[in-house]
């Protein structure tokens, strides 16, 4: 898709994929309740996909983050730890992430959270409500101001 004025194309993403400071106000909630709001993000932005948004720990309430098991690694950024969210009498396991030692190129994330927006009741950017990366896997944001298409959508595992 071609982008239009003030939009932009996830295929002019960079790979490896670029971090960057972001000054937009990112909110998510959980069970009802806002469990977290942050000026201070970072974005990160691969070809193909939507940003990804990490949240300094402090922007969470106290105790709605736990450690939970597993972990994954990614080629850029390195080992992923991943995180159990609970609010408002929900709970959404594994439903975080983050990079406690990463790479260093990402070493700006370290302790950083980001979270899947499809297990969250909701996840919002400048006050805009996301919609999640498609297919599960991937953890992007969907905004009016990004065009894909995005990977995982239906026949993108591929690419």
């Amino acid at each position: 898709m071609k982008p239009g004025p003030g939009q932009e194309s996830v295929w002019d993403y960079p790979r490896p994929p670029r971090l960057e400071r972001t000054p937009r106000r990112i909110e998510i909630w959980l069970g009802g309740v806002k469990i977290a709001e942050t000026t201070e993000a970072f974005r990160v932005l691969e070809t193909s996909h939507p940003p990804t948004y990490y949240l300094p720990r402090g922007a969470f309430l106290p105790g709605v983050l736990t450690q939970a098991g597993g972990g994954s690694v990614c080629e850029w950024k390195g080992e992923a730890s991943y995180w159990t969210l609970s609010a408002g009498g929900k709970t959404a396991q594994g439903a975080g992430w983050s990079y406690e030692r990463p790479t260093p190129a990402f070493r700006e994330i370290a302790g950083h959270i980001a979270v899947y927006a499809g297990r969250m009741d909701e996840c919002r950017v400048d006050g805009e409500r996301v919609i999640p990366q498609p297919g599960g896997f991937y953890g992007g944001w969907i905004t009016s101001d990004v065009v894909g298409p995005f990977k995982g959508e239906p026949g993108t595992w591929g690419w």
